[in-house]
Parts: C-alpha cells; structure tokens; sequence
C-alpha cells in the first residue's frame, strides 16, 4: 500500500483577515447596542446583538486557523484542519439561533409596538453600515472557498442587511410614523440570514460527515483512472471525503494488467488524480489478481 501526503497552507492570509474584521466588528457592536437600547429600535438591537454574536464568531474562526496551524501528531495524523469545518458549522448554527431570537422579538413588538427615536437610530445604522462594509470587504480578499472564512462572511453579510433592514426602518418611521416597519424588516432580515446560515451548516456537516466532495464521483475517477494510466484495468472500492474543502482525500484498489510495474503505476495515477481532480492525498493499493466486490 502507498499513500500521497499533501497539506494545505495560506490560512496566515485568512487568520490576518478573520482577526482585523473580529477586531473592528467589536469595536462597534458597544456603539450599536447602547444606539439600539436608547432608540428603543427592535432592527438595531438585533442588528447589535448579531454583531456580538459575530464577534464571537470571528474570534472562534481566528482560533480555529491559529489550531490548524499546529502540526500533525501520531494522534492526529491528519493535523487539524477539520477545526476549521468544526467552526464553520458553529457558526451556521449560531445563525439558526439568532434568527429565531429576532422573530419572536418581532412578534412581541408588532402587537405592541414601542416608541422609537428613529434621528439616533439612522445615523448609528448608517455607520454600522459602514463598518460592516469594510469587514466584508476585508473577509472577502481572504480564501473565499475555505469553509471558516465562508461561514465568517455570511455572519457579516446578516450584519450588512440588518443595517439596511434599521436605515429603512429609520427612515420609514421619519417620513410616516409607522411602528411596525421595525419588526417586519427585522423578520426579512431573519429569514435572508437563515438562508445562508443552512447552505454553510450543511456543507459543513457534510464534511464532518465524510461525504465525497461533488467533483469526486466514484464512476468518474474509475474511467478517467483506466483510460488515461496505463497497465490499469481496473478500479473499485473507491472512498472519496475531505478534511475541509482545500483538503481531499481518496482510497482505492487498482488492479494491474500483468506486467504492469506497481510503483510506477502507482505513482502515475497520483500524478493524474493531483492533475485532474486536485487530489493531493490518496492511498492506492494494487492487485494483480481477479477484480471482484
């Protein structure tokens, strides 16, 4: 049996990034809670309350990069990338959660609706707005395909339409006077979040779950492997899955024509998984004998 080891680098770009926007979201969300609790605005509050729970987020995906630096053990043969998906997944999560929070709010408040200084609310919304404009743009000249920076952009993407859900409110209350264009824009807010928080939460357990990545489709490897490797015959007993998304991994049987050098074989089908399917760490044994299940 021989295997292939590859492990992915470049989180020190993403960590840098996760750890300014944790940093600047921070710094505002003391500014938007006591804005939201003086104004009395349900979409200020909720957008202030997402920003704690982004802070959060953010220093748990920090901490998560900084995890997966560490080197492989003799327990951990694998290194610790897969924290990276662990946080991922805490943080789909965490949105489910939050959602929730803000709807039964809003179904508090649209039956009784509350006073709110919207002037205050305005500005303080306008300049979350701008806050959470710069860490998106921050986040997004990370790795957008790791999963942990994916999961720490839709955070701050709900940031980003919580702030537009309070300036509309604020301004609808300003020209008109109705109450209840906080709450039913805190519940549109809510519902775009989930939407996001399910995409990142089910990629997330997907891997957690060791399912093949959507480029690594048993039949297509098989065929691709016996026509372009030569002394190949055969392929089967095929496991495709992922450590995180930049990292996946394959096991196989291939079966020899007579002849056929093993080593040499061997390593031209690593060459032409790495070439062709981005496989940097496979696990091929060889037979010579009978193809069977």
């Amino acid at each position: 049996m021989a295997e292939g080891h590859s492990h992915g680098g470049g989180a020190g770009r993403n960590e840098r990034r996760v750890a300014i926007g944790a940093c600047l979201t921070a710094g505002f969300m003391t500014a938007e809670i006591v804005g939201g609790l003086v104004s009395g605005s349900l979409a200020l509050i909720a957008d202030a309350v997402h920003m704690l729970t982004d802070t959060v987020a953010l220093a748990f995906a920090w901490a998560a990069f900084r995890i997966a630096r560490r080197p492989a053990t003799w327990r951990h043969s694998y290194g610790f990338d897969r924290v990276q998906v662990l946080a991922a997944f805490v943080n789909g999560a965490s949105l489910f959660l939050i959602a929730g929070w803000i709807v039964f709010e809003a179904a508090q408040r649209y039956g009784q609706p509350v006073p709110i200084l919207a002037g205050p609310m305005l500005v303080i919304a306008i300049l979350g707005l701008l806050v959470n404009m710069l860490v998106f743009y921050i986040l997004t000249t990370g790795d957008r395909d790791n999963l942990n920076i994916r999961g720490a952009i839709l955070h701050v993407m709900g940031d980003i339409l919580g702030s537009v859900a309070a300036i509309v409110a604020a301004l609808v209350i300003l020209w008109t006077g109705w109450l209840p264009i906080d709450p039913i824009l805190s519940v549109v807010v809510a519902i775009l979040v989930l939407r996001s928080a399910w995409v990142v939460a089910r990629d997330a357990v997907h891997i957690l779950l060791e399912g093949a990545p959507a480029n690594l489709e048993p039949e297509a490897i098989r065929a691709d492997l016996i026509e372009a490797v030569e002394g190949v015959r055969e392929v089967d007993h095929i496991h495709a899955w992922s450590i995180s998304q930049e990292r996946p991994m394959i096991t196989l049987v291939a079966h020899l024509s007579d002849g056929a050098a093993a080593a040499q074989t061997v390593a031209a089908i690593k060459r032409r998984l790495q070439d062709r399917f981005g496989v940097g760490h496979a696990t091929v044994e060889v037979d010579y004998g009978p193809t069977g299940g």
